[in-house]
């Protein structure tokens, strides 16, 4: 047995979990709503087609007349075609159906069928996996689906008779958090994500997606990441990762995404107990258990066959060349070092944080000497190859690796050979983009035309964000992936430019990344309350800046061509130009008028 310290609870001292098993959670934090249909329209004297408006999901519940009777089929659709559910869909695109009995005017739930593989709690796999997360028995099935069809429902049918009972989490709160701009597909971009991460949040802690229900590390994330950008509720996350903690994954980059999620939560929330509770076990996610003598995590002959990700789907790998030292791979181990640091230094852990810096020191000299090509001056894939991927350059550069003398070489590189990704290491490449400049070419990407862009989403006609660009490149994707929506994160992080700057959202950075937009507006939730920023580049750079008032804010703004000052409230301040911005010198609070001139 092995024990975990940590704390199930965010008022507790921490715990010790003797006997780690494999556990089927409830969705505790989450109810069913009842959402009235957006159309209702006959298709013959036999069929009715009801259309939701939105994917989410649910099951239906019938309220017949007092006279009605007879058998009722129900069919359940993501996909329509010509006008009609899509029953063959592809992949793990959904349809189903059920068959109810109806008598009088007495309501009936229409429950479509369990699918066992969402609900498979013991793997027989090869390669075994923890369980799905289970819905509680009461809710009956769900399933995530947008239009209805009835078969055998006599005469006409009114929105008050039929109901979605969809699956919510209870404290979503819809107005927490705001985006708008100029562009118009950008708004609808951020409104496909940030409605996905509220109709994917349906299991109690995050999960992958409808095929499997389980949660991944590297899917919680992503997921996590958006979810506290798009609402105020942290327990959700919380419990995502408490449960990973005890039901990790098997691919190598996964584990260390526990550090990320652990220091994510202490960032927003500041609270040092429950990251301290956490603390000790997230060492066991370093990979420390493969650094070699030469200060790189080795990967053997399974793990290059299996545990490697790299990235998911395989086909999104840009040619990936396995070897015996990954460069993705030693990336992550860098990463956690960085912030296992930053949570040594808050709860005082002085021997690891000694040991830490020493490690990341190391690391870094030796991925340098290692993994860079001095002919071409970008990263290889590994040793023994001259394979250079955007994976092996994106992830360095989002984790503030690469040399500073090579960003731009490297930002450059990158921006031209464009997604060449999947939608979950989108996440890194943008941040790449957007920490270093490059905010223009980050929106050409996300609203470019062809199939791997969030426009191609859009178009389609799909209200929740995809595990992959296209069917084309995961044959058996879900619609339904949370994983897929980084904008819902992107937006207000960079193009609105709020990051929480210390533990708590106490201090905050503003930094508006303003590409080619004539504005944008929006809400961002911290704990303290909402911060609101407006800002407009139509004539100059003005912006409006609302801070709650616990948050300091540091604040950084565009350089404008010709600009020689900034102005606070209509006054002058003093502020210093660094890499085309203009950096005030000292912090912001409470409401601000600023002005780039």
């Amino acid at each position: 047995m092995t024990a975990f310290p940590f704390s199930l609870s965010s008022s507790t001292i921490p715990l010790i979990i003797v006997g780690i098993s494999f556990t089927a959670v409830s969705a505790a934090p989450t109810h069913l709503i009842d959402e009235e249909p957006v159309a209702i329209s006959r298709i013959d004297k036999d069929t009715i087609l009801i259309d939701f408006g939105k994917a989410a999901y649910g099951n239906v519940r019938l309220m017949p007349t007092a006279d009605a009777k007879g058998e009722v089929t129900v069919h359940y659709g993501e996909d329509l075609q010509d006008g009609r559910i899509n029953r063959k869909p592809p992949g793990t695109v959904r349809y189903n159906l059920a068959t109810v009995t109806l008598s009088g005017d007495k309501a009936i739930v229409a429950n479509p069928p369990p699918d066992p593989r969402n609900t498979e709690l013991i793997s027989t796999r090869k390669f075994p996996h923890p369980p799905a997360i289970l819905t509680p028995p009461e809710w009956g099935v769900v399933l995530p689906f947008r239009w209805v069809e009835l078969e055998g429902w006599s005469g006409e049918i009114s929105p008050d008779q039929i109901a979605r009972q969809t699956a919510y989490l209870v404290n979503w709160d819809d107005e927490a958090a705001h985006f708008e701009s100029s562009d118009q597909l950008l708004n609808r971009i951020w409104d496909l994500c940030k409605y996905s991460i509220k109709a994917t949040n349906v299991a109690g802690i995050y999960i992958d997606g409808d095929r499997e229900r389980i949660p991944y590390e590297a899917d919680a994330y992503l997921n996590q990441l958006s979810h506290y950008y798009t609402d105020s509720d942290k327990e959700m996350g919380r419990d995502s990762i408490d449960h990973l903690l005890l039901n990790g994954t098997w691919p190598t980059e996964w584990a260390p995404h526990m550090v990320f999620m652990v220091y994510l939560d202490y960032l927003h929330t500041g609270d040092l107990n429950w990251m301290a509770g956490r603390y000790n076990i997230l060492k066991e996610r370093m990979l420390f258990h493969r650094r070699g003598e030469d200060h790189l995590i080795f990967s053997e002959e399974l793990d290059m066959s299996r545990h490697d990700i790299v990235d998911w789907p395989k086909g999104e790998r840009d040619k990936y060349v396995f070897t015996p030292r990954n460069t993705v791979v030693n990336s992550f181990h860098i990463r956690t070092l960085q912030l296992m640091i930053k949570m040594a230094r808050e709860v005082r852990a002085v021997d690891d944080l000694a040991q830490f810096e020493l490690q990341l020191a190391a690391s870094k000299k030796a991925f340098n000497e290692t993994f860079l090509d001095k002919e071409t001056g970008l990263y290889r894939d590994g040793i023994g190859t001259k394979h250079s991927s955007s994976h092996a350059n994106f992830f360095p550069l989002a984790f503030g690796i690469t040399p500073e003398n090579l960003r731009e070489k490297h930002v450059k590189w990158l921006a031209e050979r464009g997604m060449t990704m999947s939608v979950y290491a989108a996440q890194y490449f943008l941040e790449a983009l957007f920490e270093n400049g490059a905010d223009a070419e980050a929106l050409a990407l996300i609203t470019a035309d062809g199939d791997r862009s969030w426009k191609h989403m859009l178009d389609s006609g799909t209200t929740i964000t995809w595990e992959a660009w296209d069917m084309k490149y995961k044959a058996n994707q879900d619609w339904n992936h949370p994983w897929g929506a980084a904008p819902a994160n992107l937006f207000p992080r960079y193009l609105l430019g709020a990051q929480p700057l210390t533990p708590g959202w106490n201090t905050a950075r503003i930094s508006p990344r303003i590409a080619d937009l004539e504005s944008a507006k929006g809400k961002v939730p911290t704990r303290h309350g909402p911060i609101l920023i407006d800002w407009s580049q139509k004539d100059g750079f003005q912006m409006s800046l609302e801070l709650p008032e616990n948050i300091l804010a540091l604040v950084d703004l565009p350089l404008i061509k010709g600009s020689t000052q900034v102005l606070l409230n209509g006054k002058a301040v003093s502020a210093t130009q660094e890499k085309e911005r203009w950096v005030l010198d000292a912090p912001v609070t409470g409401k601000a008028q600023l002005e780039v001139k």
